[in-house]
């Protein structure tokens, strides 16, 4: 599908480019969210890589599927939409997403997610790290 290609080209051809680092995300295993059915994760990059300073992730939301409500007590949150449709409920305020869409959620503010029929594509980065 047309609208993935942005979302493949991190997903497949994409790389962590450091002075000391080169990883391809390709190599990187997709994990499922312990709590959330139909959402999955690739941490680009990890606390342990980071200091506990940050963390990247990529996310891909199944169509209809949704991150449920909740809160990061100690993390800001942004959310780069690269490919699909979907909501975002952001401090009570529905915000509608689609690529090119940032989203940015301070922490303790409560916060959702809903593929549309899709799906949801993000790169979502958490400071300090979220795992």
């Amino acid at each position: 599908m047309e609208f993935q290609k942005l979302f493949e080209k991190f997903n497949l051809e994409g790389h962590l480019l450091l002075p000391d680092t080169d990883v391809a995300f390709k190599e990187i295993p997709w994990s499922k969210h312990p709590v959330f059915a139909g959402v999955e994760l690739k941490h680009i990059l990890t606390a342990l890589q980071s200091g506990g300073d940050f963390s990247f992730h990529l996310v891909c939301i199944a169509p209809g599927c949704k991150i449920g409500g909740h809160v990061h007590e100690k993390q800001l949150e942004t959310h780069e939409v690269l490919a699909g449709k979907g909501v975002c409920i952001n401090n009570g305020t529905e915000l509608k997403y689609e690529p090119g869409i940032i989203s940015i959620f301070p922490a303790g503010v409560p916060h959702e997610v809903l593929a549309g029929s899709d799906g949801l594509y993000l790169f979502a980065k958490f400071m300090p790290a979220l795992c």
